[in-house]
């Protein structure tokens, strides 16, 4: 049997004929670049969100950068954000002249420790940037007091956790972008909603910021050939805002199902030596962007093979923390810097998890870790 990793085919399957049709509209109209299409996505996703603003942009890698230029991050100072990530979120920091300051993650969820970060925030610290990572928000009220009680803007990288929830101490569920000063979302088709190819959104409760994303993303200026400061040609298309808003009504069933096949597993691989599987801390509810198990003793490679040559995809995510890569070498972090990262890097193993997947071959899944296992 073959189950991939991801298998996009059998959700376009479902809604082919609504999608087409909606971008057969913004064909007939010719309006690409912003326009009513990519209005209305954005009001649906900021109602969806149950946050005031929605800004459009190009990618998820540039709703970080712009959200950055938004909140006035400058060449010199200091981004706090985790080392266990997609590259993109380090790279933006880097892109704004920024510098990348890490701290470890809890090694329960990947996400960044609270109190890990606070040691870490110095006189130049500028902006927190915790990543929702696999689906699962960070703790974001204690990255809300920590900012709070520093001066310093959050910015929640929720790339990988679109309507991930969280409840707080009072019991009130608050989802992503409900309490960073502004939130970033990526569309990448491989996303729990994803685009036909590159898309991202920035969401913020504060209208001064959104007004200052809107210009950002058209080259920094809010009348045509006019500009009050440099930014960026970093618009969400129409053609790909028709694609979400048809998508949108679906997430929440998605999401759903995700977490399926994540009890499953759970249940499943629960009594295998060695195999951790994922937690979710009881507060939350994760999206399950990713399924991700540990595997120790050094034999997460050799599984990893094991499901290749029965026709199962996984994926590491990610292989090499961010301060270890060979681009920040100038911050002159060393191995053993932040151990948890590092530890997670070696041991973490994705398994597919997408809605689509069928019992039958998620049954397989299991079946085949626990035979790799009994060996």
């Amino acid at each position: 049997m073959q189950v991939p990793l991801l298998d996009l085919t059998r959700q376009y399957r479902e809604i082919a004929g609504a999608v087409q049709e909606a971008v057969q509209r913004v064909m007939d109209e010719q309006r690409f670049i912003l326009g009513p299409t990519v209005e209305q996505f954005e009001n649906e996703l900021a109602e969806y969100l149950g946050v005031k603003h929605a800004v459009g942009c190009a990618s998820g890698t540039d709703a970080i950068l712009l959200s950055l230029r938004a909140l006035d991050v400058r060449p010199g100072d200091e981004v706090l954000t985790s080392p266990f990530t997609f590259f993109a979120t380090a790279g933006a920091i880097h892109n704004v002249g920024a510098r990348p300051v890490f701290a470890d993650i809890r090694p329960d969820t990947f996400n960044l420790d609270p109190d890990a970060a606070e040691r870490a925030v110095t006189a130049r610290t500028r902006a927190i940037l915790p990543v929702h990572i696999f689906g699962q928000m960070a703790d974001i009220s204690a990255f809300r007091a920590l900012g709070d009680r520093t001066g310093v803007p959050v910015i929640e990288d929720a790339a990988q956790a679109i309507g991930a929830r969280q409840r707080t101490e009072a019991g009130e569920w608050i989802t992503t972008g409900s309490l960073g000063d502004t939130c970033a979302f990526s569309f990448f088709p491989s996303k729990n909603l994803g685009a036909f190819g590159d898309a991202g959104m920035v969401v913020t409760n504060d209208a001064a910021t959104a007004e200052r994303l809107r210009k950002l993303r058209v080259h920094g200026g809010r009348q045509m050939y006019h500009h009050e400061e440099v930014g960026y040609n970093s618009r969400l298309d129409a053609l790909q805002a028709a694609v979400l808003s048809v998508k949108l009504p679906y997430l929440k069933g998605w999401s759903e199902a995700r977490r399926t096949h994540a009890l499953f597993y759970d249940e499943s691989l629960a009594d295998l030596e060695g195999i951790t599987t994922p937690i979710v801390r009881p507060r939350n509810e994760s999206i399950v962007n990713q399924y991700t198990i540990r595997i120790d003793g050094g034999r997460r490679d050799a599984l990893m093979n094991f499901l290749k040559e029965r026709g199962v995809g996984s994926g590491i995510y990610y292989p090499l923390p961010l301060h270890q890569q060979e681009c920040f070498a100038y911050l002159g972090h060393r191995a053993g810097d932040f151990p948890e990262s590092e530890r997670a890097a070696a041991e973490v193993l994705s398994l597919p998890v997408y809605p689509e997947l069928t019992e039958h071959e998620r049954e397989y899944v299991a079946t085949t870790i626990r035979d790799f296992s009994g060996r």
